[in-house]
């Protein structure tokens, strides 16, 4: 019982004492809506998801996923993490794909993550959800210490509580970062060290800063939770160096404003994949033709094709989404050079 009570005497010293700052409104982004019944809703309103017929096929032909073998699955590149732990301390600016929309970046000496996802099945029901095709780029043993987490949205392949939790565990200073409303689902599972923020809210942490920002998506993790808790894209931004995460979107005019305002960015984190069938998926995820608009609305140097062959969750092969982004910069200002298709597991210097 003493063990217990010093533990957690510890982990409220250790919040106490973070490095973080208080959260701060920006005057340059709105904060979200929210509906009459508290809701939160995108500025261009309800998203379409299709008619009950193309759900209804959509759903039908998920059920041939089990027979398909991943063979046009990303490749995947050894990494012992050895060099990260290194260049935690001497923070070369670095990006690598750990599979799905997970990436670990480091600058300005920070090492964080986006949409932490090692499970091989982030599911409500773990036994039929669509699984890994491809193994994490690098085992949670092997990662640097993890400053902190942003959180796009609550849907299971962006929100894993197995994995937050087993970063909780394994650092009980990392720090994770959510749109509003979904602080509560994170600490129901025990993980206290959390910071909830609205859309134009900011937070600092050692030198950089963190933007909590639009994007046009929607939340559900049960029957009756639609839209309760609020969905976000991410900025960080250093001293030398600019990152965006787009976290899962469609693309929308806010991708401009963005540039605009915060822009131009390092690097940019896009997805390009799960956007097919179209009637389905158009206004809640981009196709890579869509994420190359939105590279240049950002402002970006650099864009990083992310969301994409991991997992089995749409109808375009798992080969086609960074196939069509190569191709696209034909008719892009993004050049094919800069449109990066990474390894699983590979890390690279932006």
């Amino acid at each position: 019982m003493r063990l217990l009570f010093l533990n957690g005497l510890l982990l409220m010293l250790l919040a106490l004492t973070s490095t973080r700052a208080e959260s701060e409104t920006s005057p340059l982004f709105a904060n979200a809506n929210r509906d009459g019944d508290g809701r939160f809703t995108n500025p261009t309103g309800d998203l379409s998801h299709g008619t009950f017929g193309v759900r209804a096929a959509f759903l039908l032909r998920r059920l041939g996923t089990y027979f398909r073998d991943g063979r046009d699955a990303p490749d995947r590149r050894a990494n012992d993490g050895a060099f990260l732990r290194e260049n935690a301390r001497h923070s070369v600016p670095t990006v690598t794909w750990v599979g799905h929309a997970t990436l670990l970046v480091q600058m300005a000496h920070i090492s964080f993550l986006t949409d932490p996802t090692w499970s091989n099945r982030p599911s409500p029901v773990p036994l039929i959800g669509p699984s890994r095709y491809v193994e994490p780029g690098i085992s949670m043993d092997d990662l640097p210490p993890i400053d902190f987490v942003v959180i796009s949205h609550n849907h299971y392949d962006h929100l894993d509580l197995p994995t937050l939790g087993a970063l909780a565990t394994r650092n009980p200073r990392t720090l994770f970062y959510v749109p509003l409303g979904n602080a509560a689902l994170l600490r129901k599972a025990g993980i206290d060290n959390v910071v909830e923020l609205d859309w134009g809210q900011t937070a600092s942490y050692e030198g950089v800063t963190i933007h909590c920002l639009p994007a046009q998506h929607w939340s559900k993790r049960s029957l009756t939770d639609t839209h309760k808790a609020l969905w976000s894209s991410w900025a960080v931004t250093g001293p030398e160096r600019k990152f965006y995460f787009a976290g899962d979107t469609g693309y929308f005019a806010g991708f401009a404003e963005i540039g605009r305002k915060l822009g131009p960015f390092d690097l940019a984190a896009i997805p390009i994949g799960a956007y097919a069938p179209r009637a389905m998926m158009r206004e809640s995820h981009m196709n890579p033709e869509e994420a190359l608009l939105a590279a240049d609305d950002l402002q970006a140097s650099q864009a990083v094709g992310i969301h994409f062959g991991t997992f089995d969750l749409s109808d375009e092969p798992l080969d086609e989404p960074p196939r069509r982004f190569k191709a696209g910069t034909v008719n892009a200002e993004l050049d094919e050079a800069d449109a990066w298709v990474l390894d699983i597991g590979e890390t690279r210097r932006f």
